[in-house]
């Protein structure tokens, strides 16, 4: 069923290329594109709108209020009785006290109290690493449905600064690196790997730009629910609205407007990040519905199938070069399921810096016509624990609308790690088959 093969992971130069061999398991058991009964699919992937914190459409929706309104989204559009879902997995960074937040919204949001809840936390995949655990749960037969979800306000929850007192970790350069500051380690990468302020630009105006048209054009309708909040104006005034549109994109950017952007890490490195062509802070929340595909069918549902789950993976790099771990990452998923890039349709990496992304682009040979082809998180934001599905939503979106089947998501994750997740649309194969 499952072999294991030893690679040695990401030679990046410097001293990256110090990496441990890692075992890959390659999913060799079936054909990826067939239908299976015990395949992971996916009926539903929605978002809310992203939002700039402190100053966007969410600045004044707490956290759970933010879930709240989400999971109520879901339960009116999933097709089937809530009570049914087995599992609700909330990735999410720093609010508090996660685990009684997901499980208090849930049960406000009108889900059965018999639905468990858990929080789950790998920083920028956290969303990701729900989807994954709802994934692995069906694959193993613990459960016949589960949902998704990843949520951030980093308005009402920012970055708390992490503090050690472990004597072991002080001595430990490495250890120490894992606590430093995003920005740190983006100025590292545009410093240590000649990663001019130029590219960057270039390639953060790209993401601008097609974030712009993408939602001038209505693309992002399809994927984005109408969130209906509080919000209040510079008088304080509050009032009820409805948000339906991201509000980060800066229209109408060029060249000449991003160099003027001042750096936004001064202290740091070569300082070519500057808020044009780094991920915005941001509020958002997304979820997607997965369930084993004979169960969609017994339920009815084989017509709302949207994709098919295929692998998840996450590998470690060196703390202090963050940003270049989807170099690694996908790679490791792609040689699990045996696919090469040109197999790939389309790509969503996340943007957490332009550093980083002019890296990976570069790095992995991608053809940019297939990478974030409606912009990313410099556009759109970065809402942290909910990336990893928002990005999953914008990308089998956007599938469909090609027709293409493969879709591979990935981002960097905060201390130094990667992840990389592989997708089947099969909305693609339903209209094959009707020709």
């Amino acid at each position: 069923m499952i072999s294991r093969t030893c690679t040695r992971a990401g030679a990046h130069g410097l001293s990256l290329s110090r990496y441990l061999s890692c075992s890959v398991r390659t999913l060799q058991s079936k054909n990826l594109f067939d239908k299976h009964p015990d395949d992971v699919v996916l009926t539903l992937a929605l978002r809310t709108p992203l939002c700039k914190a402190k100053k966007g459409g969410l600045k004044d929706t707490p956290s759970d209020v933010l879930l709240v309104g989400l999971l109520q989204a879901v339960k009116e559009r999933c097709s089937i009785d809530p009570g049914l879902i087995e599992d609700i997995v909330v990735g999410t960074c720093h609010p508090p006290s996660p685990a009684y937040e997901a499980r208090a919204s849930a049960i406000a949001a009108g889900f059965p109290k018999h639905v468990p809840v858990q929080a789950i936390n790998r920083l920028c995949s956290s969303g990701l690493m729900a989807l994954r655990s709802v994934s692995d749960s069906i694959s193993k037969g613990d459960i016949d449905i589960g949902l998704a979800v990843g949520v951030e306000s980093m308005t009402h929850n920012p970055r708390p600064t992490p503090k050690f007192t472990s004597e072991d970790i002080k001595a430990n350069q490495a250890a120490m690196d894992c606590a430093e500051p995003m920005g740190w380690t983006s100025e590292n990468v545009a410093a240590d790997f000649d990663i001019s302020r130029e590219k960057m630009d270039a390639l953060a105006l790209l993401s601008h730009n097609r974030a712009s048209e993408a939602q001038k054009s209505g693309r992002f309708a399809e994927e984005i629910i109408p969130f209906k909040t509080i919000l209040k104006d510079e008088n304080g005034v509050a009032k009820e609205v409805v948000i339906d549109k991201d509000d980060g994109i800066r229209h109408g950017s060029n060249m000449e407007g991003m160099a003027k952007a001042r750096s936004a890490f001064p202290d740091w490195g070569k300082a070519r990040s500057t808020g044009a062509n780094s991920s915005q802070v941001t509020d958002g929340a997304a979820a997607a519905l997965l369930m084993r595909r004979s169960t969609a069918e017994k339920l009815g549902l084989a017509d709302k199938i949207i994709a098919k789950h295929v692998a998840t993976s996450v590998i470690g790099v060196e703390p202090k070069y963050m940003g270049i771990s989807p170099a690694s990452a996908i790679p490791k998923v792609l040689e699990r399921t045996g696919l090469k890039i040109s197999d790939v349709d389309l790509f969503e990496i996340n943007e957490a810096f332009s550093s980083m992304y002019v890296y990976c682009v570069e790095k992995l040979g991608l053809d940019i016509e297939k990478v974030n082809v409606n912009g990313g998180a410099i556009a759109l934001g970065h809402p942290l624990g909910a990336t990893g599905v928002r990005q999953v939503a914008t990308g089998l979106a956007e599938l469909r609308r090609r027709n293409g089947r493969v879709l591979c998501t990935s981002m960097c994750i905060g201390s130094g790690m990667g992840a990389a997740a592989i997708f089947i649309n099969e909305t693609a194969q339903k209209v094959a088959a009707k020709l």
